[in-house]
């Protein structure tokens, strides 16, 4: 099996896993919008859940993810299976008490952190002190989704994707369950609140992710026991990767602190401020990242591994090309998604969400968020693998410094799409697919210069072409929508039509990637057919 087939391969394994946890997650964002709808409740609940989640993007899925595969693959390519051991049980030891520490300043500090991020909660009684509370109960989550995020590591590095994605169902399907349970069911009788409720079972979740990787992880012979050496080689290359690393992430986190800070702070005609843009932004940004995980996370996953094999040896020739095929593939995937989410993201949402205290109104304003975030999709998958890239090739620095250039990007987009253009919660969406395109363009520039070309002109090729064939699906997309009343006929018969028309439109045009995703499908189906 050649390098495209192995990727093509591993990113469809990683798809369906991730299709299964982007399902439950959806569920789960269902669930959410029947308890409290978009108001004061729920713009706690995810104030209350962002600032440790930020932590965890920072800490776990940021630097820790970018730093610890690449010489997790070194190790395994040029050091024995005890040191390579040894190496995993300094990381996890360094994890806990890291993560540890980080969890009791948060929750001792979390009024501060609450005021930092939203202090027009104050304008509404109760807001700011439920988030505060919510954020103490949910900063735990941090640790167990640390520990699980180096188990994912570790499974992908020895080329285990299935277990890792579907973990993150375990996550959705235990929060839901054990809140329920605790805050919906049992709530009353002990005295606990739904919203209480529902963020203990985050907690509860991140316990079951983590428990779900652990015996995978152990047969791979990576079984954890304490170990404490910060002079090892391989822990000071790693700090030494997750310091530019945690720059990068934070800029990131600065723009979610900017951009939250205007949006609880936005106010109506009459001057008052509003209950509900932190919601829509959430519900958007959660559907938003729906294509993302299911089509360019995993081929980024299937990405980084094999293009760090390349660099451990050396090879950049074949570093280019996987990833440049790489970015190809994310884009002939997320181009026609963002399409599809801005004709049908409303009917979409209205289906998903608007039931219980979900109105039509925040299913509008939800819809009108989700088409701006829509308009960077691909910036934001292609990052997912530029990113990694850099710190595959030892270079942390070049990421840091377009993350904080970034920052100054958000800041100003935001500023002018909110203050100057008053376009309220869509600008801020909007503003975040403006960096998100903006640090995708940048990183792929400075990785041309820095490995002697990414086949641009390759690459832009394909781009016309499936931009060209995504215009078309989205005429025909459109003129579903305007024709097909019912919002459930419109995304059962406008979404398959969309697929095969950009597919049609995408074969005319001769791009090759249509034929090997095509190849790929048939081989599933042969399989199965096999198999039954």
């Amino acid at each position: 099996m050649n390098q495209k087939q192995g990727l093509l391969k591993s990113a469809g394994i990683i798809s369906i896993a991730v299709a299964v946890s982007r399902v439950t997650g959806l569920m789960r964002e269902s669930v959410l919008s029947w308890l409290f709808g978009a108001g004061a409740i729920f713009d706690a609940y995810v104030l209350g859940y962002r600032i440790p989640n930020m932590a965890r993007e920072l800490l776990a899925e940021g630097a820790l993810a970018s730093a610890f595969v690449p010489t997790f693959t070194r190790y395994l390519a040029t050091k024995t299976k005890e040191e390579t051991r040894e190496l995993s049980d300094i990381v996890g030891t360094l994890l806990i008490a890291i993560t540890g520490t980080l969890c009791a300043l948060g929750m001792i500090f979390s009024p501060a952190f609450v005021n930092l991020f939203a202090p027009g909660f104050h304008a509404t009684p109760g807001k700011f002190e439920l988030a505060v509370q919510l954020v103490r109960i949910m900063f735990p989550f941090l640790m167990l989704i640390a520990l699980s995020a180096q188990a994912q590591g570790i499974l992908n590095t020895c080329h285990r994707f299935g277990v890792p994605a579907v973990s993150a169902s375990l996550f959705n399907i235990g929060s839901i369950a054990f809140g329920l349970t605790l805050g919906y069911w049992l709530g009353p009788y002990i005295g606990i609140t739904t919203v209480q409720g529902m963020a203990l079972g985050v907690v509860f979740g991140g316990a079951c992710q983590l428990a779900f990787q652990l015996p995978s992880v152990w047969r791979t012979g990576f079984g954890w026991r304490p170990r404490w050496n910060l002079r090892h080689e391989g822990v000071r290359q790693i700090l030494g990767l997750m310091g530019p690393a945690a720059i990068a992430s934070a800029s990131v986190q600065v723009n979610v602190l900017v951009n939250t800070n205007f949006a609880a702070s936005l106010r109506d005609a009459a001057g008052h401020v509003l209950n509900g843009p932190v919601s829509w932004l959430s519900y958007a940004y959660r559907f938003q990242q729906l294509p993302v995980g299911l089509l360019g996370i995993p081929i980024a996953s299937a990405t980084l591994p094999r293009i760090s094999h390349s660099a451990a040896r050396g090879d950049l020739g074949e570093f280019r090309d996987v990833l440049a095929h790489s970015i190809v593939m994310i884009l002939l995937t997320t181009i026609p998604a963002s399409v599809g989410l801005a004709v049908f993201g409303e009917s979409m949402i209205g289906i998903v969400y608007q039931h219980g205290r979900f109105l039509a109104s925040d299913t509008h304003q939800t819809a009108v968020a989700l088409s701006c975030y829509a308009v960077g999709l691909a910036g934001f998958a292609v990052l997912k693998l530029l990113a990694p890239a850099f710190y595959a090739l030892g270079d942390s620095r070049t990421p840091m410094l377009v993350s904080m250039a970034a920052v100054a990007v958000n800041a100003a987009t935001a500023f002018t799409t909110v203050r100057v253009l008053g376009i309220g919660h869509a600008g801020l969406a909007l503003s975040l697919s403006v960096v998100s395109l903006f640090n995708a363009l940048t990183l792929a520039f400075l990785m041309r210069a820095r490995i002697g070309g990414i086949r641009g002109r390759e690459i832009a090729v394909r781009f016309a072409k499936i931009a060209i064939a995504a215009g078309v699906m989205g005429l025909i997309c459109m003129l579903v929508d305007r024709t097909v009343q019912s919002r459930a006929l419109k995304v059962v018969v406008g979404v398959p039509l969309g697929v095969v028309v950009f597919y049609g439109a995408g074969s005319l045009l001769d791009v090759p990637e249509m034929a090997e995703a095509r190849g790929l499908v048939l081989r599933k189906f042969r399989n199965l057919r096999r198999r039954g």
